[in-house]
């Protein structure tokens, strides 16, 4: 009879038993399921605030802190809740399955009990620190964002409109907290450039499913539902609704050369659509798989969004 390998039952035992969470490794594993690389999208508490030239107070920088820090809370319990929930699924992806909840770092009903506290803890504490309209979007924006975990996020066109969604909340969330009243061109540029990004990202992961099984971001279930062509209109749309409505609020808004003051968010206008004509060659390459890399890894990208910063701040400056 032939020797039995050592190997396997070791293998088999892994599998069965995952490993246990050390002292250390749970908070760890909370942590990185919070998805740190993701906290960046929060910076867009700023966004009405910054238009409305409404940075620079010291009760608008305290607000705004808090906003962001509230506002991760409650994105990292969307995070921690959705690991939760798709556990076993992950550990059977090839890529996933290091998720810390899926690999056993941090035992689901850990995820579940610390995502629970701080859904309720971010809006309950924006009622006392901040205003009940910022509670109230950040409590939509949880409820929004399980439900999307649960079964949105299966659902057509649907899918598109939940995330666009939550990153135009993050742009509203700024200026409620400081009573800043939000301008229609504002929401319709924020909203429409989003759902080019949100869309850009689909299509690439799209193509990168239709080039080969097994590729990197190509494991979406709703994408075999969506075709190429349909993506790409969708992400076209979005980037010439976004590019109208920017330069009608640069137009409606923007200062003449009278007295010698330049119109500097009218000039902004070339820089705008410069960024979204140099996105838009990732997207159409189908490699804008994710969009913090797409803007930080692109030095002309960079370099063009400098220059829109620096000349809508003058033009803040200025109003």
């Amino acid at each position: 009879m032939p020797e039995r390998s050592a190997a396997a039952p070791d293998l088999a035992a892994a599998a069965l038993d995952p490993p246990r969470p050390t002292a250390l490794g749970l908070p760890l594993g909370l942590l990185k399921t919070a998805r740190p690389r993701q906290w960046v999208k929060n910076v867009l508490v700023v966004a009405a605030p910054a238009a409305a030239g409404e940075l620079f107070s010291r009760h608008a920088a305290v607000q705004l802190v808090l906003v962001f820090a509230l506002f991760t809370a409650a994105a990292s319990a969307v995070y921690l809740i959705n690991d939760a929930r798709d556990a076993d699924a992950d550990r059977a992806h090839p890529t996933k399955c290091r998720r810390p909840v899926a690999a056993g770092q941090v035992p689901a009903p850990v995820a579940y009990a610390v995502g629970g506290l701080l859904a309720v803890l971010a809006p309950t504490a924006a009622v006392v620190l901040c205003t009940p309209l910022t509670a109230g979007l950040l409590a939509a924006y949880v409820v929004m964002q399980l439900a999307y975990c649960v079964s949105l996020k299966h659902v057509l066109v649907v899918d598109l409109t939940i995330v666009t969604t939550g990153f135009l909340m993050r742009a509203m969330i700024g200026g409620l907290a400081l009573g800043i009243p939000l301008s229609r061109w504002f929401l319709i540029t924020t909203g429409f450039g989003a759902l080019f990004m949100v869309s850009a990202k689909r299509y690439s992961e799209a193509v990168q499913m239709s080039a080969g099984p097994g590729r990197p971001g190509a494991t979406r279930a709703l994408l075999t539902e969506y075709t190429t062509g349909y993506l790409r209109f969708v992400w076209q749309l979005a980037a010439g609704v976004a590019v109208l409505a920017y330069c009608l609020w640069a137009m409606e808004e923007g200062g003449t050369a009278d007295g010698g003051t330049l119109p500097w968010r009218q000039l902004s206008m070339a820089a705008f659509i410069l960024a979204v004509l140099r996105y838009a060659v990732f997207a159409d390459r189908g490699a804008a798989g994710e969009p913090e890399d797409v803007v930080l890894r692109d030095r002309a990208l960079a370099v063009i969004g400098v220059v829109w910063v620096a000349l809508y701040g003058l033009a803040v400056a200025d109003w």
